[in-house]
């Protein structure tokens, strides 16, 4: 059987080329299932990330940030250009992305068998390599949950019926489901975030987390929903707050045994108590993050220091 805190994440390495008015760029090891595995090895998990990187000063820059946690970092061995965004932050550190990116991840064996794999961005539904990601997803579920972020990103998801079409998929193959309110916005404009929800609920994860900045995060489970106020703090930059908030999810239904193929009942089973305690981490981690530039999420003893001034539990 998998070790569950052996996770497997599969998606983008990304270069941030951060731009700030009046001076000099400055670039950032990121791309969304990059950060999660990062903020999952920072909180002492065997994180696992299965990516493209080019031998390019910017995939060497990727490549020691993430080994620097504690990141297995494989790749398909295919030569690829590190992919980039350039990231442009208003006065109030709202992020906004232009990307240059290309994903070609071609099969390669996943061994040994993980006990979750996480995926999504531009990794799972780009192509041609987002078809190696959900065959990767479908292959895993016999032994690993799966969660999913569609962390939206609409100058690379082309037509709009298409890219819900593939989000779709994905989410229809995930145990857990994370999107931002704005991710849902650009997907099903008009649309209350609640309602879409409940809807993908149907498509069978045992969860949906929508996060929705300062208003902090919305849970919608089989039994209805619920919401989690967001941490107060001086806000930074934004960058990777999705992300930390992804990882520590994910560390804290380990934490509570609930990753890996032999929990999947008891993750559909979950009662709102847990699932509140899993936020509180999420909320907490994503809240450290957005305290200081750049995709920088908590380790462990800064995670508890933020749970500690919340009051909340911890694992």
């Amino acid at each position: 059987m998998p070790d569950h805190s052996d996770l497997l994440v599969v998606g983008e390495c990304v270069a941030d080329i951060v731009r700030l008015p009046d001076e000099e760029d400055r670039v950032h090891p990121g791309g969304s299932p990059a950060n999660v595995a990062y903020g999952l090895a920072r909180l002492g998990h065997r994180a696992t990330l299965l990516t493209q990187l080019g031998p390019d000063a910017n995939g060497r820059l990727v490549r020691d940030h993430l080994t620097s946690a504690g990141v297995t970092v494989r790749t398909d061995g295919a030569p690829a250009r590190t992919p980039s965004a350039a990231v442009t932050l208003d006065a109030a550190g709202q992020a906004s992305y232009a990307f240059d990116v290309s994903w070609t991840l071609a099969p390669v064996p996943v061994e040994p068998a993980p006990g979750h794999v996480h995926t999504g961005s531009i990794g799972a539904v780009v192509g041609p390599g987002a078809e190696t990601v959900l065959e990767i997803v479908r292959a895993a579920r016999a032994t690993a949950t799966v969660s999913y972020d569609p962390n939206v990103r609409p100058a690379l998801m082309g037509e709009r019926a298409e890219a819900v079409r593939r989000v779709e998929e994905c989410v229809g193959l995930s145990d857990l489901v994370k999107a931002s309110d704005e991710d849902l916005a650009w997907l099903y404009p008009g649309e209350e975030p609640e309602k879409v929800a409940a809807r993908w609920l149907e498509h069978g994860p045992a969860a949906v987390l929508v996060t929705r900045g300062g208003d902090g995060a919305l849970a919608v489970l089989p039994g209805g929903p619920f919401t989690v106020a967001a941490a107060r703090v001086e806000v930074v930059d934004t960058v990777g707050a999705g992300d930390a908030f992804m990882s520590g999810t994910l560390h804290a239904l380990a934490a509570h045994g609930l990753l890996g193929a032999g929990a999947r009942e008891r993750l559909r089973a979950v009662d709102r108590d847990t699932l509140t305690d899993v936020l509180r981490h999420a909320v907490a981690s994503a809240a450290v993050t957005v305290s200081r530039a750049g995709a920088n999420p908590p380790d462990t003893a800064e995670l508890r220091e933020a749970l500690d001034a919340r009051g909340g539990a911890r694992p």
